[in-house]
């Protein structure tokens, strides 16, 4: 009697236990998926929300292929829980001498092809939207330095420039925003408009990294490269470098700031005068 109920305390603690462990597990992973917006969380269990259209496609590819590799891995753990039950030694004593079979060969061949298939054409179509050049309605030429970024705006929205270096110390707690991810000035864009970046670095290799929008493109000295995005949600979305640039790379932290039209004009009018500047401007390579 006494073993009985030790066996079900045992049995309802142990359930317990395991339940409340989904829980935690269940409430951690929906905290990270609901605040993963524009930066990482504590115990993030997913991509960060895509806010534009390649990060979107980006995203959807990414959770095709966990599907994809999902049912590959438990099909070969049903093989291999097949072939341990069916064919040992108690269950088939006398295994059979078979060395080719036509259709397996066949299908081991043909299988792994459908299967790349299946992943280039949704890959195809990611690399399609990424190297698409639409005509641009801003551009922002963005420049890396040992160890912070500047960002040169066209003479069509004032013809500024400003560097965006690590928010530190009380600053940061003032800012409200997260440690080691905040700048003292932030690149800002209008929503829903395609913005052409061009990249480059004066001293050694940097990239120019963003979550959210789907892309990260190497800043190279003596090179110009772009790229695009149109952000379709406004609000400040945080990226680092991703090169290791030397002593200070993990300080290099990129804000993003996408507000409305009226917004944008406002703080374009007021950054004509707080960054303003009489070498003639910000110049730019040939863009569509």
């Amino acid at each position: 009697m006494a073993r009985a109920q030790g066996r079900r305390l045992s049995r309802g603690f142990w359930g317990g236990a395991a339940a409340l462990a989904a829980a935690g597990i269940l409430g951690t992973v929906t905290v990270a998926n609901a605040a993963g917006i524009g930066q990482p969380v504590p115990w993030q269990m997913d991509l960060q929300k895509p806010v534009t259209e390649v990060a979107t496609e980006i995203y959807n590819f990414h959770h095709l292929l966990n599907w994809i590799m999902l049912v590959i891995v438990l099909f070969v753990l049903g093989l291999l829980i097949a072939v341990v039950v069916k064919f040992n030694e108690k269950a088939n004593p006398n295994p059979s001498r078979t060395t080719h079979n036509t259709m397996l060969e066949v299908a081991w061949t043909i299988v792994p092809v459908l299967i790349l298939v299946a992943i280039a054409i949704p890959s195809f179509r990611v690399l399609r939207t990424q190297l698409s050049d639409p005509k641009a309605d801003l551009m922002v030429k963005v420049i890396g330095h040992a160890w912070y970024w500047s960002y040169e705006y066209p003479e069509t929205v004032g013809g500024f420039k400003f560097d965006a270096n690590l928010l530190e110390g009380d600053d940061q707690v003032k800012s409200g925003q997260p440690k080691l991810l905040a700048t003292d000035n932030e690149m800002v864009v209008p929503v829903n408009k395609i913005v052409k970046i061009q990249v480059t670095a004066a001293d050694v290799m940097h990239s120019w990294a963003m979550p959210s929008f789907g892309f990260k493109i190497d800043a190279i000295p003596g090179r110009l490269n772009q790229f695009w995005f149109k952000a379709e949600r406004e609000g400040t979305y945080h990226g680092q470098c991703s090169e290791l640039c030397g002593q200070r790379h993990a300080y290099m932290p990129i804000t993003v700031k996408v507000v409305s039209e009226q917004a944008f004009q406002a703080w374009t009018a007021e950054a004509k005068t707080k960054f303003a500047r009489t070498d003639g401007g910000a110049k730019f390579a040939e863009a569509k």
